[in-house]
């Protein structure tokens, strides 16, 4: 009877492990990696909204006690013609920093 029980419960400590290691680990490490990603946002970097808008990061406002970062600061992004303020934790990927534009021209 104790043997049962024993065997019962290393299965579902076995059953758990892998879930824990296959699933849920690696589920935190990429929110832990996309939050650090948003915090770490600044001016002139390309992103991607939840709602599939692309554009660039022109100001970011920051309402937390003592100019500490959270999720619901606010983005003012630069799309075409068109100026958005979306929520920091809206932004579901940062393409990256855009390169600065060259003014030279060549002349031949």
């Amino acid at each position: 009877m104790n043997n049962a029980i024993t065997s019962q419960l290393f299965m579902f400590a076995a059953i758990f492990a892998i879930f824990y290691f296959i699933l849920i680990r690696p589920q935190q490490q990429q929110r832990k990696k996309h939050e650090h990603a948003l915090f770490a946002m600044k001016k002139g970097d390309e992103v991607v909204t939840s709602g599939g808008v692309v554009g660039e990061v022109v100001h970011i406002r920051t309402m937390g006690a003592e100019g500490a970062a959270t999720l619901e600061d606010r983005v003012t992004i630069k799309s075409g013609d068109s100026r958005l303020l979306v929520e920091r934790g809206k932004v579901t990927r940062i393409v990256g920093t855009e390169a600065p534009k060259s003014t030279s021209s060549t002349s031949a």
